[in-house]
């Protein structure tokens, strides 16, 4: 059961889309899991073959329990003896004659059943563990929507809690004038059709993603009592839910992403969010997360960490204020940009840099 979160302490099985013997490639759906963010499709992150199924539907089982064992593609099979004329009745699958009754009348395909017994018979136990894993799926439990929120509201500060506990907090926060950021954006826009145009989210998660190049510390993990570096730039998007709670699906290398791909991915995982089928690698692996809550009216925001992350990233409302500009006032577009950082893993001073680079990243939005 693989952890989606620091918020997550189990998970209900709900259904197997993958049967002992399967052929599996890297990224492939293997089964769906409940959780209080919804129903979750798992992902397989090694090729290889679905050997075992250890957890049947509708069981629930805490984060880190086996839920199946798969053969890596990388196991040596036996070496095969010399080839000889045999008769082709030779060929019969070893089984014992209540165990091929009984895969009669479940209807297991004895040809897909790994035999466990002397010389690889297929025993009772391996055609009831078969038609097990092939059985209908049992129905996801049935979860009012304000008990979903609730439970995920209870989780999150659970979570939340904790990292209080035991990140040391530091907080920063800075305005950036947006004013060359939304001209471009202006018209970028009038070159693109409707449904191809990009919103200031695209914008600004693109310049935190490449000002994380800058001050990587800010974009990792606290594990074992150090910092262990993100694999890559994955920034976790904050997204309320319709029903209460929140998710932050991750955007995976948002830094090597262009514009339209990453507005694209964007509104792909806020809207499967919202409709509760993400997949475990967006909710289990961002290295950093996002925040904004512009769309409220909300000026600035300071987040909590969430762990095992070292950093949170706040947007507040694009809105015209008075800004001085070669020594006089006008109204400019600003924004305020807050970061959390957690004190074990970088410094105020670390994290000014970030902060620097955002805004230089901002106003040459081109670059992007």
């Amino acid at each position: 059961m693989p952890s989606l979160g620091a918020d997550m302490e189990a998970g209900t099985l709900v259904e197997w889309l993958k049967h002992p013997g399967d052929a599996l490639k890297r990224g492939d759906i293997i089964a769906v899991v409940d959780t209080q963010k919804g129903a979750i499709e798992i992902e397989v992150f090694e090729d290889g073959m679905l050997d075992e199924i250890v957890v049947k539907p509708g069981e629930k089982v805490p984060v880190g329990a086996t839920l199946a064992r798969i053969r890596g593609s990388k196991v040596e099979p036996p070496a095969a003896a010399p080839p000889r004329e045999v008769p082709e009745a030779a060929h019969r699958i070893r089984i014992s004659p209540l165990a091929r009754k009984l895969a009669e009348e479940k209807g297991v395909d004895l040809s897909r059943v790994t035999g466990t017994g002397g010389n690889g018979a297929i025993t009772r136990e391996d055609v009831e563990r078969a038609a097990g894993a092939r059985a209908p799926s049992a129905p996801p439990p049935t979860v009012a929507p304000a008990d979903r929120a609730a439970a995920m509201r209870a989780a999150i500060a659970a979570a939340m809690a904790r990292s209080k506990r035991e990140i040391p907090h530091y907080y920063l926060s800075t305005t950036i004038d947006m004013s060359a950021a939304l001209t471009w954006l202006r018209a970028e826009n009038e070159k693109r059709s409707v449904t191809e145009r990009l919103l200031p989210a695209a914008l600004l998660i693109k310049a935190v993603a490449l000002a994380l190049r800058d001050v990587p510390e800010l974009n990792g993990y606290w594990r074992d009592g150090a910092f262990r570096p993100g694999a890559g730039i994955h920034i976790g998007c904050a997204i309320s839910l319709r029903g209460g709670g929140l998710v932050a699906p991750a955007l995976h290398d948002a830094d090597r992403l262009d514009l339209t791909t990453l507005m694209h991915q964007l509104q792909d995982v806020a809207a499967r969010a919202r409709a509760g089928s993400l997949r475990s690698s967006e909710l289990a692996d961002s290295t950093i997360t996002v925040t904004n809550l512009g769309e409220q009216g909300i000026e600035s925001t300071f987040g909590i960490i969430y762990p095992p992350q070292v950093a949170l990233v706040g947007f507040g409302r694009i809105t015209e204020r008075p800004w001085v500009v070669a020594g006089k006032v006008e109204a400019r577009p600003l924004v305020t940009v807050t970061l959390s950082g957690d004190h074990r893993a970088t410094d105020g001073h670390r994290g000014g840099l970030f902060l620097s680079a955002l805004e230089r990243l901002l106003n040459a939005p081109e670059k992007l």
